[in-house]
């Protein structure tokens, strides 16, 4: 039997175009030999190059679905007139894998070393000062990142076909251009402090312009990128989706990235993982003691109380009653009550001379 070019992509036959992609993006980074040092990944990579060759060109796969590698490489009918692919006669097709896996590797990920972008440092995703882990691992890369339109979505579709290095003994040679990021489209993300108390998930509708299977043309299509905030994220977080923004022939798309911003709140202040409440209290009150019953982000109140005197600005700490970590958030910063003392506007004359006779003069 001949080779199973889906069985090597992982996937069944009758696929979408999308599914080959992601397939390939699967496995190529998998059993990249910069990654996967193993015995045979090298013959691995280039096997599964060869398959996403065949499978991704309409001609190829119409004739492996119908005749098998054996009708593919020996010649099958193409079901019209005019030599085949690497020559072949009148009404045939024969194809030999002459590419270089490396080369496909390169221009499906849109640059001629793109290895780094995936393995290095910064593979896309949250960046809050190095304060917490990639939230990547939640979103699974699926509704917005490597899979559908992201890393793997400007393949070998956003390509002409006489693009290619010598691919699938077409027998041209047209050396790779290396293309330029776009720089990154930011977006604010505005979350209330009960999201960011409880986390959540935002749903974020984008516009962008993708390229035809023609490679030149673009048509204009919405996608939903779905957020997921973590408990206690910061303001300024970054969420990246890479490869989300505009495609034409000449360019990587660029990355979207989404940058949290509190919306303000009509009791709360936040500071880092604390959060400010203000009591007004009376004049009286901040001289003879008081109890004032503040309120939380979880909608019920706890009781504080001061029996000595309370100096504008003297604030109070509610241990546990803010916002999660980051880092742990199975713990919580404090609830501040910061105290703001109400002046009378003005006072009888009786009042002022019992005032008077009461305080002290020093």
């Amino acid at each position: 039997m001949g080779k199973d070019y889906y069985d090597i992509l992982g996937i069944k036959k009758g696929a979408s175009e999308d599914d080959i992609k992601k397939a390939y993006r699967k496995q190529a980074l998998r059993y990249h030999p910069d990654k996967n040092k193993s015995p045979g990944a090298e013959d691995k990579f280039k096997e599964i190059a060869e398959a996403y060759d065949v499978l991704s060109d309409p001609k190829k796969k119409d004739i492996y679905d119908r005749f098998g590698e054996e009708g593919l490489k020996g010649g099958g009918p193409t079901g019209g007139g005019g030599g085949g692919v690497g020559g072949g006669g009148p009404g045939t097709f024969s194809y030999t894998f002459q590419g270089d896996p490396h080369a496909i590797f390169a221009e499906f990920f849109g640059g001629r070393n793109p290895f780094e972008q995936f393995f290095g440092s910064r593979n896309g995703g949250m960046d809050e000062d190095m304060d917490s882990d990639d939230p990547f691992s939640r979103f699974g890369m699926g509704g917005g990142g490597m899979g559908g339109g992201g890393m793997g979505g400007g393949g070998m579709a956003g390509f002409p076909r006489s693009f290619s290095t010598g691919m699938g003994g077409m027998g041209g040679h047209t050396s790779l251009v290396k293309k330029q990021q776009d720089p990154p489209v930011v977006h604010d993300l505005r979350v209330s402090l009960e999201e960011v108390l409880s986390g959540c998930t935002k749903k974020m509708k984008i516009s962008r312009k993708r390229l035809n299977p023609d490679g030149h043309t673009a048509r204009t299509e919405e996608r939903i990128l779905e957020v997921q905030i973590k408990k206690g994220w910061k303001e300024g977080t970054k969420i990246t989706f890479p490869k989300e923004g505009d495609e034409n022939p000449r360019n990587i798309p660029a990355d979207v990235v989404f940058v949290l911003k509190d919306k303000p709140h009509p009791l709360f202040k936040r500071e880092g993982s604390d959060i400010i409440y203000t009591a007004k209290i009376l004049l009286r009150d901040a001289l003879c003691g008081c109890t004032v019953n503040v309120p939380t982000l979880e909608a019920k109140t706890v009781t504080v109380s001061s029996t000595d005197i309370v100096h504008p600005g003297m604030k109070r700490r509610v241990s546990g009653e803010g916002l999660p970590y980051p880092k742990r958030p199975d713990r919580r910063g404090d609830l501040i009550v910061e105290y703001e003392v109400k002046f009378p506007d003005r006072l009888t004359q009786s009042a002022r001379e019992t005032i008077a006779g009461v305080l002290p003069r020093s």
